[in-house]
């Protein structure tokens, strides 16, 4: 049975928010069609006619879990003044996603397990995290552009600042008692503007002449 017009993505988003709930309390090993269409309150026929087996609305759970915490992430950098704020707003979202909302990383943590074992879902995870990254160097590249970050690539630091948040959020949805999320964020950025900010020339300070060597170099010893 089709669903009632302008239905559909309301009943969608309402079975991805009962299959993010199932996932939180029972994994993907006990995830069940069955048991996301009784969280959801639907039939399984409704079920199966927008996923047809557990991997797909595994997939629906984790774009739904990363495009929320994008519009988060998003949300918080748009005050910002410059990159370095850009960079905090990104830091401050997504530990406070890890340590007061923990569903987010369960689902995460599941999607992955998964994606050792089934190509289609490695290619969604390939997918997601080059959209991640690419969206990190959009930020960053301003703080290239002005001097205030230096460093070997903006790509290459958008890979460097997503491993660290992964890793820290990882650690704080695990362990909700390690440290608050003020503490576990001043650390991240000490961290983050320390690499960013590594090597870049004091103001006023002198490019280096032709070949490498500074002007100081250039005399006989």
């Amino acid at each position: 049975m089709s669903p009632k017009r302008g239905m559909a993505p309301i009943r969608r988003a309402e079975i991805v928010t009962a299959t993010i709930s199932c996932l939180a309390r029972d994994g993907y090993a006990g995830l069940t069609m069955k048991r996301v269409a009784a969280e959801a309150g639907v039939s399984p026929g409704i079920l199966h006619y927008y996923f047809p087996d557990k991997r797909a609305i595994l997939a629906a759970a984790a774009a739904a879990v990363t495009g929320d915490l994008e519009r988060r992430v998003a949300a918080a950098a748009r005050g910002a003044r410059d990159a370095p704020d850009r960079l905090r707003a990104l830091i401050r979202t997504c530990l406070e996603v890890a340590i007061r909302e923990r569903e987010v990383w369960r689902v995460f943590i599941e999607f992955w397990g998964e994606a050792l074992h089934d190509r289609d879902l490695a290619a969604l995870n390939a997918r997601s995290y080059a959209r991640a990254r690419r969206l990190l160097a959009a930020g960053l590249a301003p703080g290239f552009a002005a001097g205030t970050f230096r460093g070997p690539d903006v790509e290459a630091a958008s890979v460097v600042v997503l491993a660290l948040l992964d890793g820290l959020s990882l650690q704080l949805a695990f362990d909700r008692g390690l440290m608050p999320v003020a503490r576990a964020a001043r650390l991240a950025e000490a961290a983050l503007l320390g690499y960013l900010r590594a090597g870049r020339r004091p103001a006023g300070a002198r490019r280096p002449g032709r070949g490498g060597r500074r002007p100081a170099e250039t005399g006989g010893s």
